[in-house]
């Protein structure tokens, strides 16, 4: 999400404690009665006055310390901290953030409001660039989204040249999803535009706030954070699409969807399709309410109902009752992770590995036009998505997460769905993981293994090796977990009988798997891993797959936008997927219009295996460790924060993380008029590229 009035700041590099002293009229603010009480009750706002209301509340000390204090506690188990401080080649100069540096910043830091301090301590972390270890606070992230009617796309010409664009297909987008404040807009168009918001639809964009529209853009991923690659956080300012599990979704990219009320308007100056001079106008951003939200009167009902812990923000002792009285669907977790709902027995028995943003997932329609009109093939079910293209050999699958209320329902819908299309005749693949944010790590395995069927890059392992940290906390629950037996359930993650060693061989239920720790000195730093851990997902998890390949992999290609992982997006165990299929099997990989002149990665965060506070709260509480100095206390505040737990080894370079190991797209597909977010479009260019 991008703030335009952070654009010369961030290109300038000053940091936000030297930018917050232009925070917008906060002596105004305070001296307001209750810039809340304002907006109760209103869906819409101007975004200033949701600011407003933001900026009046003070930081409360007590509540600063703790959630600094999780947050340090919490990275303990981060497995990239140390990594993170300077990324190698070829990531060298996107990844580069010490972190415990500067939460100490932070610490001493004073700040105008608590929502001051919130931004600052988010977009710290969002400079490691990993949509994995993010902190959200939903007391204000997605509280007010902004929104424009426009959103942008980059466009290829017929000459190759490459313009910003107002989507095509902008005003059927904003009308469907914005009726109510479509007329605001229309009236905010002047004179011959007035009324007239659908003569936007494909104008070519001149200038965003008097700038070259790329200042935007690159301002934007330098603070969007999620993705190693500077072109996927560029491609995350355009809009895209994704299979969700109830239909076809619309992602209005970071011009046009801000997940804090940061700007009031947008100067932009275009060219409309078929006019010859240039227009400019101001057009405001307007914010609404989460539909999640609990009402609220003034400040102090604000704050009561939606800023401090809930049910699930912290862990539970797995044996105690309470601790399965929470529904996953229910806990602060499942609100930020780009999956959707999974069932408590999933929850529970199935790991996962899955991209977090501030943003909810998206339920914008895609337009119907740009939906595929072709018949899903039998096996389609909810995020998996299935088509014969019309030439009566390529198959489509539309994967849209590695997530489904069923882990069993979504792993028979892979197969089932895949041999109906080879049934019909298909002998060639487009696998489209556009903005798949992850899921399950054993869905993204089991895919990989029945495309390519059993060898050795498939049977036992089609992922990746991986290791977790071993830091001191870490040490002292496996010990605890194997020495008094605290998880007869195994239901714990440090549970040694969890995991198999290098040699695919089950840990005892007594063995101390940490011990002895691998130290290493990662940018000058020591650190110190637990041994290498190997496959995890075969047998138990995968059934029975077809003993021999469904698809050649010369017949097979990936195409995403390398983001959330959004231009498309492919993150997580997506990620996971498409870096086994491209390095171990050599399948070509596409990217959906990405900057010519910016080098495009096929997927974005790569982990191994993601998870939160509130699961490792749960490890600790169940080791009966919490008084533990090392232990971090419960969450104060309705927060939520992420890490990697598990690091996957490289492929190409087995001893070193595949995390900052290069990616590149065979092809940055270029986007038109006449295909731009319509996904047969895509898919059969790309069958004509790759398969004639």
């Amino acid at each position: 999400m991008i703030s335009f009035s952070w654009i010369v700041l961030a290109v300038s590099g000053l940091s936000l404690s030297a930018a917050s002293s232009f925070s917008d009229d906060a002596s105004l603010v305070s001296r307001a009665p209750d810039p809340c009480a304002a907006i109760a009750g209103q869906k819409w706002v101007a975004p200033k006055d949701a600011r407003a209301c933001f900026k009046s509340i003070q930081v409360d000390q007590t509540l600063k310390t703790n959630i600094l204090d999780v947050v340090n506690k919490t990275l303990a188990f981060h497995t990239s901290v140390n990594y993170q401080i300077q990324a190698p080649a070829p990531f060298n100069n996107d990844v580069h953030e010490d972190l415990l540096k500067d939460l100490a910043r932070i610490k001493s830091q004073r700040y105008a409001s608590d929502y001051d301090l919130h931004i600052d301590l988010s977009r710290t972390l969002k400079r490691l660039n990993d949509g994995h270890c993010v902190w959200i606070n939903r007391c204000f992230d997605s509280f007010y989204t902004n929104f424009l009617p426009i959103p942008l796309v980059l466009l290829t010409e017929k000459d190759g040249s490459q313009n910003v664009h107002i989507a095509p297909e902008a005003f059927d987008v904003a009308t469907a999803e914005f009726p109510d404040q479509i007329d605001v807009w229309q009236n905010a168009l002047p004179f011959g535009l007035k009324g007239n918001l659908k003569a936007l639809n494909g104008a070519k964009v001149l200038l965003i706030n008097g700038r070259p529209p790329f200042d935007a853009v690159n301002a934007n991923a330098l603070i969007t954070g999620s993705f190693q690659s500077f072109g996927t956080r560029q491609n995350s300012f355009f809009s895209s699409y994704n299979r969700a599990a109830t239909g076809w979704n619309y992602i209005m990219g970071n011009f046009a969807q801000q997940s804090l009320p940061l700007d009031d308007n947008v100067l932009l100056t275009i060219v409309r399709s078929g006019k010859i001079l240039p227009e400019t106008f101001v057009l405001p951003y307007r914010s609404r309410i989460s539909a999640t939200a609990v009402p609220f009167t003034d400040k102090a009902s604000f704050l009561a109902g939606n800023c401090k812990a809930v049910a699930g923000t912290n862990g539970a002792d797995v044996n105690a009752a309470s601790a399965l009285s929470i529904d996953p669907a229910e806990r602060p977790l499942a609100k930020v992770q780009q999956q959707p709902p999974i069932s408590a027995q999933d929850a529970r028995k199935h790991m996962v590995n899955v991209f977090m943003d501030a943003a909810p997932l998206s339920n914008v329609v895609l337009p119907p036009g740009l939906q595929p009109a072709l018949p899903a093939v039998n096996g389609s079910r909810t995020v998996a998505q299935f088509y014969m293209l019309k030439d009566g050999k390529t198959g489509a699958l539309a994967l849209g997460s590695f997530s489904d209320n069923s882990f069993t329902g979504l792993q028979n819908s892979l197969l089932n769905g895949l041999l109906s299309l080879k049934s019909q005749g298909a002998t060639q693949l487009v696998v489209d993981v556009s903005n798949n944010g992850g899921g399950f790590i054993c869905i993204a395995h089991w895919l990989h293994r029945i495309i390519i069927g059993p060898k050795d890059t498939t049977v036992p392992q089609a992922g990746l090796d991986t290791k977790t940290r071993a830091g001191p906390l870490a040490q002292l629950i496996v010990k605890q977990i194997t020495e008094q037996n605290l998880d007869p359930q195994g239901q714990l993650v440090f549970n040694p009988i969890q995991w198999r060693n290098a040699s695919n061989v089950f840990f005892a239920a007594g063995q101390d798997w940490l011990q002895p720790p691998v130290e290493l000195t990662i940018n000058g730093r020591s650190d110190a891993f637990s041994q290498r851990i190997g496959q995890e997902c075969q047998p138990e998890s995968f059934g029975i797959p077809p003993d021999t390949a469904l698809f050649a992999p010369d017949k097979v290609v990936i195409v995403s936008n390398g983001r959330r992982v959004v231009s498309l997006k492919c993150a997580s165990s997506c990620s996971l997927f498409s870096i086994t299929m491209a390095k171990e099997e050599g399948v070509k990989t596409v990217v959906l219009g990405g900057k010519k002149d910016t080098k495009q990665e096929y997927c974005g965060t790569v982990g191994g295996q993601s998870t939160d506070f509130s699961t490792m709260d749960t490890e600790i509480k169940t080791a009966q460790l919490k008084d533990n100095a090392l232990a971090p206390p419960d969450l104060l505040v309705n927060g939520v924060q992420g890490i990697t737990w598990r690091l996957g080894f490289g492929i190409q370079n087995k001893e070193e993380p595949e995390e900052w190991q290069d990616h590149p797209a065979d092809l940055n597909l270029p986007l038109t008029l006449s295909n731009v977010n319509n996904p047969v479009a895509i898919w059969e260019d790309l069958a004509s590229r790759f398969f004639s």
